[in-house]
């Protein structure tokens, strides 16, 4: 079994991020949110840390195929972590912890072409309304542009769509991002479908009507929205091509 360092289990690569070893293993069930029961090739079940608070809707049925990580830290509860699964038309990842390191290595590479320029970038900023944002890129004294990022996993024919279960905390990120822009800073929502079947993006206003309706108010309000897909396999997850959205 191999034995994984958590904050090494991404490695950085010329490209993307590199999954740690990954463990195969078969989806029992996913229950608490936090929660997953694992069946591994060996028939033995052990139960899996989920690091996504989504509801995971149409990417978390039983008798999937899933790639877990192991982490021998004796201060973990549990020693697995559920990295992705395998669904008819993608692998998608469930880690939302991928996302953020992700969309940061790659705007500091220059792969986010709205994001080039940047001299600085700093992560987890807090901002007045008492809120932490993702990212702050920093040009001379002056030039601010705040990065919110939000991992999306929900795919349904074609359309991605974000959030997955209903969200405050995501409707008050909307909220602080408006009123950064009305102080004058640049702001922006960034989504990364972590699958690669998605051909457009939307707000999911029948899981979430008041998320979309915060979401094109800060739209009109001057936050910009960008998303991207990513290209994904058994050995890296690099971020993809940008995904146009209604």
């Amino acid at each position: 079994m191999p034995l994984i360092n958590y904050q090494q289990s991404h490695k950085i690569n010329s490209h993307g991020l590199s999954w740690p070893e990954l463990i195969h293993g078969t989806l029992v069930k996913r229950y608490n949110r936090f929660l997953a029961d694992v069946k591994l090739v060996s028939g033995e079940v052990v139960t899996a840390h989920c690091p996504n608070t989504g509801t995971m809707k149409e990417c978390s049925q039983p008798g999937r195929p899933v790639y877990l990580s192991f982490h021998d830290n004796p201060k973990r509860k549990l020693k697995y972590t559920w990295e992705m699964i395998k669904m008819p038309t993608s692998l998608v990842g469930v880690n939302t912890m991928v996302p953020n390191r992700l969309v940061k290595k790659s705007i500091k590479e220059g792969r986010v072409k709205q994001l080039k320029g940047y001299e600085n970038i700093k992560s987890e900023v807090k901002v007045p309304g008492g809120s932490r944002l993702d990212l702050l890129l920093t040009k001379g004294e002056n030039e601010k542009c705040f990065v919110e990022i939000k991992n999306c996993t929900l795919v349904k024919d074609g359309i991605a769509y974000f959030p997955d279960a209903v969200t405050a905390r995501g409707r008050k990120h909307l909220v602080e991002l408006q009123n950064l822009v009305s102080k004058g800073n640049r702001c922006v929502m960034f989504f990364l479908v972590q699958r690669m079947d998605a051909k457009t993006f939307a707000t999911a206003d029948h899981i979430d009507p008041a998320y979309g309706k915060e979401f094109r108010k800060a739209k009109n309000s001057g936050v910009e929205v960008m998303v991207y897909d990513v290209v994904m396999d058994l050995k890296e997850i690099i971020l993809g091509k940008k995904i146009p959205f209604s």
